[in-house]
């Protein structure tokens, strides 16, 4: 079993990862909850008929009593209204500060469980048992939970670090192939910002079987490098920005689809393809980057370019939280594995942008 500790002032926790470690479950939570009496388990439709009976079997043979509910599959469940369902669920299980939530599912499910367990009863633990690429790679490590607002993605949230992490790779074989690529992206993301040879490795494994194959590897070194930045930067002031790599362009992508037409995952890859055209142009990323990043996010399925208006440009940078006043940094690519931050008049960026 690999263990990573995120390393963090009053609030380690550990990252576990390992094949069938689901199975696991019990005991490795009550080892991370040890006061824990309930855990309220939140999954998703698509989730729970997959892992949730055996999970729940599991955690009861620790000692927990048990209670769950699975929200809607997808990116709408990211809502007020399913925040509030959650929390009164919660009150209605009998759920004590001293218990805690489970978050069993991907990176909604992650987001959506993390932001409910930080706010009610003003905070309880909660652990984070991530069943898809993205969760696994990204949103599961570093305590960012939120929700979606009408106004963009992750407008209401908060940082909450988890008590545990439980990666089980094998919960990847059970995803669509759309689904597993979309995780992909994240893992990609990685290599862009700070490990050219891993870049490299990915270049060679442009298949799902090649890349399950060190899938154990490639869990590692994501969640390594996230570990390394969370511990320099948790509240997202300065290194950590360099995680959003793709993201600021990617989120006017998911606007302009109102997140429905383009996954976070495909979003994300057109994103950082126009990124490093954009650091090209500017003089700041080596001529060819982006000609090298788009082959291998071709060859993973993943889109290279998404069409967006100025306005819905506009719209998201505008509202986007790591803007700040008339300039906002955007994420460019001095070479592949290094990367920086570049701040930019808004305005001059959209003109870049057209």
């Amino acid at each position: 079993m690999e263990t990573l500790t995120v390393d963090l002032p009053g609030r380690s926790y550990d990252i576990l990862i390992e094949k069938g470690l689901l199975s696991r479950a019990g005991e490795l939570c009550r080892h991370a909850l040890p006061q824990a009496k309930k855990l309220f388990v939140v999954t998703d439709t698509n989730v729970a008929p997959l892992y949730l009976e055996r999970v729940t079997a599991q955690l009861e043979a620790a000692g927990f009593q048990t209670a769950s509910y699975a929200v809607p599959a997808g990116e709408g469940a990211k809502c007020v209204e399913q925040l509030n369902e959650l929390w009164e669920r919660m009150m209605a299980f009998g759920l004590t500060r001293t218990d805690a939530v489970a978050a069993l599912g991907g990176g909604v499910v992650g987001d959506l469980a993390g932001f409910a367990a930080a706010t009610v009863l003003r905070g309880v633990d909660f652990v984070q048992l991530p069943t898809t690429l993205l969760a696994q790679v990204d949103s599961s490590v570093g305590g960012k939970v939120a929700i979606d607002l009408k106004a963009g993605k992750n407008l209401a949230g908060c940082f909450w670090q988890p008590r545990l992490v439980l990666m089980d790779p094998n919960t990847l074989d059970t995803l669509p192939l759309s689904t597993f690529m979309e995780g992909m992206a994240e893992v990609v993301k990685y290599g862009c910002i700070k490990d050219g040879e891993f870049f490299a490795y990915l270049e060679e494994r442009p298949s799902r079987e090649a890349l399950m194959e060190g899938i154990e590897y490639i869990l590692y070194i994501c969640c390594n490098i996230k570990r390394m930045v969370v511990e320099l930067d948790e509240r997202d002031t300065g290194e950590r920005m360099l995680l959003n790599f793709g993201h600021t362009l990617g989120h006017a992508y998911e606007l302009a689809g109102h997140y429905t037409q383009w996954s976070h995952g495909d979003a994300v890859a057109a994103g950082m393809c126009a990124a490093a055209h954009l650091g090209e142009r500017l003089g700041i990323t080596p001529a060819g980057t982006a000609e090298r990043l788009e082959k291998v996010l071709s060859a993973l399925g993943l889109p290279t370019r998404i069409l967006c208006s100025p306005e819905q440009y506009g719209a998201a940078i505008g509202l986007d939280k790591k803007g700040s006043g008339s300039t906002i940094s955007v994420i460019l690519l001095e070479e592949l594995g290094r990367a920086v931050r570049h701040p930019m008049d808004k305005q001059v960026l959209l003109e870049e942008l057209r």
